[in-house]
């Protein structure tokens, strides 16, 4: 039995081993016969293909939230007012 299990894992294991190894890290380039978006407004020079797969942080921004770990007191909310009669 632990035997088939081994090969079993060897077997499912390797096609994943196999793709995890597959990448390219060469620079990246534009196809060809095609080139790079136009520079942007205001900008004389076009971004490189790296500037162009930078996160800015609205895209991708930090966190600064602290979850609650226990119920807590409220503070006072300047905009929870009563409905109006």
């Amino acid at each position: 039995m632990p035997r088939n299990v081994l090969a079993t894992t060897v077997l499912l294991a390797l096609p994943v081993l196999m793709l995890a190894a597959c990448g390219e890290r060469t620079e990246l380039r534009p196809k060809a016969g095609r080139t790079l978006p136009v520079a942007p407004y205001g900008r004389v020079d076009k971004p490189s293909p790296t500037e162009l797969l930078a996160h800015t942080p609205t895209a991708r921004p930090v966190l600064t939230i602290e979850l609650h770990q226990r119920s807590e007191e409220r503070t006072d909310d300047a905009f929870n007012l009563p409905p109006k009669e």
